[in-house]
């Protein structure tokens, strides 16, 4: 039998500063929504965080709505909240794919986002995942979003390298870039 538990979990980070969340939700399963902000609001209480919410019609528009907050909001941080469930077409796919990725581009032009969209085959499997005291899907995107806010806040206070002392030096045909040819 498989446990559904985590083999760890990491302890929610501490903040000197406080920290902003934004949960951007698609209710387009009500009960599962609800299910997954019970956790998201569990998890920001517990780290201390102020939490808005925003609905949007659907996943697809998740990370439009999370990019439009990033470019004319403040927030430190954003949970992706949503349930996509199998049907039998392959819009399934699309819906899966094109929100997923959407979220991934954002978290590398580093946006904080915690993806707390469920990717399922029924409503059975999303009752589970989206249930606080099952497996919690919601108060785990909360969790990634709140930890991805303490590296950047602690990458931002780090100095970076001086150019000028510190260069990685890049190899070109066995040539070392900038070398002296006289």
């Amino acid at each position: 039998m498989v446990s559904n538990t985590p083999h760890y979990q990491l302890a929610l980070p501490e903040f000197a500063d406080p920290v902003r969340l934004l949960a951007v939700v698609a209710p387009y399963y009500r009960d599962i929504a609800d299910g997954l902000l019970a956790g998201v609001r569990q998890t920001a209480r517990q780290a201390g965080a102020a939490l808005d919410i925003v609905e949007v019609p659907g996943a697809l528009e998740i990370p439009g709505a999370i990019a439009l907050a990033a470019r004319h909001a403040h927030y430190d941080g954003y949970v992706a909240l949503g349930c996509v469930i199998r049907g039998e077409t392959t819009h399934y796919d699309t819906v899966c794919n094109d929100s997923s990725r959407g979220l991934t581009l954002l978290g590398l032009q580093g946006i904080c986002i915690g993806n707390g969209i469920l990717t399922v085959e029924n409503i059975e499997q999303a009752e589970v995942r989206a249930d606080p005291e099952g497996q919690n899907k919601g108060g785990g995107a909360a969790a990634a979003a709140l930890h991805l806010v303490a590296l950047a806040r602690k990458w931002a206070k780090t100095p970076k390298a001086d150019a000028t002392n510190e260069r990685d030096l890049i190899r070109l045909a066995g040539q070392l870039e900038g070398q002296d040819r006289t």
